[in-house]
């Protein structure tokens, strides 16, 4: 497997796959560790996700470097999605115990109660894009409920998830209980089929999800579905068009313009869709483009070529079909995998940008006449991860939300991520949650106890 440098085209690293027999002993290894860690106490597990915290801080400066090596991400953010895992390694330390203590239930029985034990050992098939953020947000619920963790890492970031399993062991969580595995996707079937492997969680593409679905489906094992996402961003008429504006671009290009639940579709009351397409093309504009390894950058390039030769495609379809191109469109004469930060206006429901999930830097604005329109045009996509909408009034804004398909509705607000709150999807992006105390749920047995007397 190799990496490459995003930004240089230049090769960072190979690594050698697991063969067969190394993946099965590493399979081996991690039911053997459930055996033990599920018997640990809360305190210890407690204890050892404080010090991985620790060392995600310690160690923020090089996993930052790291990940903007490996996939461009500007490394300022970067060092913001290392101090975001510590956080959910913090989380989660203080309040597995209380998640998952026995919850006792009323009823003819003389005691009875549900508790919440370990399922075993877990893969988790994660994406490029946030590659510590992804790992972390399923592997301390995971690890703090006693299961143990395999990760199948996307290849172009097998650096991050063997410094990971490092630092799970450097943190002194015993040899299995966090295993990379360095495989290809072609052996990720067989890794689901093991009688090792009690569930999964995925984070990728519709089709990855799909894919991964049918083959849990047919071992009978549970697995959570966090997929794509073409989020709407609902601007009303008495919106602060500034604010909207500011935090439409940020939303639009933050990793560089490569997160699930990012704003895409921008759907802009038809009185002031012309002044928010004026402010968002200055914001849009002012970004800095270039070296993700510089401060000053906003915006890096994609993390693969075949990305931008989609995103690409997904332009100029979108203007063949009508739509209007108020900035960029094009990608950049230079080294790297860079596109333009892009507006395009006039977009109506059925066009590619509209339809597809643009997994870049390009905002496809789109008016409406009424709030009803508003709902329904944002309901018409087929994904269902995130909305936001804006407006001074915010008892309307509950009412829409109540109404938006979508696993969050922000009022006023970015859509992101909060280990303190459920986070998933509905319809093609999938389905179960992660974080929060549901996300811990997912993977714990959720098990009757009933006396009779």
């Amino acid at each position: 497997m190799q990496t490459i440098n995003p930004a240089t085209e230049q090769l960072v690293c190979e690594y050698k796959e697991h063969t067969s027999a190394q993946i099965d002993l590493l399979l081996e290894n991690a039911l053997n560790a459930f055996n033990l860690w599920k018997t640990v106490s809360f305190a210890e597990r407690s204890q050892r996700m404080r010090q991985a915290s620790g060392l995600l801080r310690d160690r923020a400066e090089s996993f930052a470097v790291l990940m903007t090596t490996e996939m461009g991400k500007p490394v300022r953010e970067a060092r913001a999605e290392v101090e975001k895992c510590a956080w959910v390694c913090e989380f989660y330390a203080d309040h597995a115990e209380g998640f998952l203590a026995p919850q006792p239930v009323v009823t003819d029985a003389a005691s009875s109660y549900v508790r919440h034990d370990p399922l075993g050992p877990l893969l988790a098939i994660m994406p490029w894009n946030f590659p510590f953020w992804q790992v972390f947000r399923f592997a301390a619920p995971a690890l703090m409920a006693g299961n143990t963790a395999l990760l199948k890492h996307s290849s172009n970031v097998t650096g991050c998830s063997v410094a990971i399993e490092q630092l799970f062991r450097d943190a002194g969580f015993p040899v299995g209980c966090f295993t990379s595995l360095v495989i290809p996707s072609s052996k990720v079937a067989d890794v689901i089929a093991d009688r090792a492997v009690q569930a999964v969680s995925v984070t990728g593409s519709e089709n990855a999800g799909r894919k991964v679905a049918e083959v849990a489906g047919r071992n009978l094992k549970k697995c959570v579905l966090e997929l794509g996402g073409s989020d709407a961003f609902v601007v009303r008429v008495d919106a602060d068009l500034l604010q909207a504006a500011s935090c439409a671009a940020r939303s639009r290009t933050m990793n560089s313009g490569q997160s699930c639940i990012a704003a895409k579709r921008f759907l802009v009351h038809d009185q002031i869709a012309d002044e928010f397409v004026d402010r968002l093309a200055e914001e849009m504009q002012a970004l800095v483009v270039g070296d993700p390894s510089l401060e000053s950058t906003s915006v890096g390039p994609l993390a693969r070529k075949d990305l931008l030769d989609e995103l690409s495609d997904q332009v100029t379809q979108t203007v063949e079909q009508g739509a209007r191109t108020v900035t960029g469109g094009h990608r950049l004469q230079r080294s790297g995998f860079f596109y333009a930060p892009t507006i395009l206006a006039d977009v109506t429901e059925s066009m590619t940008a509209f339809q597809e999930e643009l997994f870049g830097p390009v905002a496809a604005v789109i008016r409406f006449t009424d709030d009803d329109d508003a709902v329904r045009l944002a309901n018409l996509s087929r994904f269902g991860l995130g909305a936001s909408i804006w407006t001074s009034d915010v008892r309307v804004g509950q009412e829409m939300a109540a109404r938006l398909e979508a696993g969050a509705v922000f009022i006023n607000g970015i859509v992101r991520s909060d280990p303190r709150m459920p986070f998933g999807g509905i319809k093609a992006s999938g389905y179960g949650r992660e974080l929060g105390k549901a996300g811990i749920m997912e993977f714990v047995n959720q098990k009757t106890v009933w006396i009779e007397k």
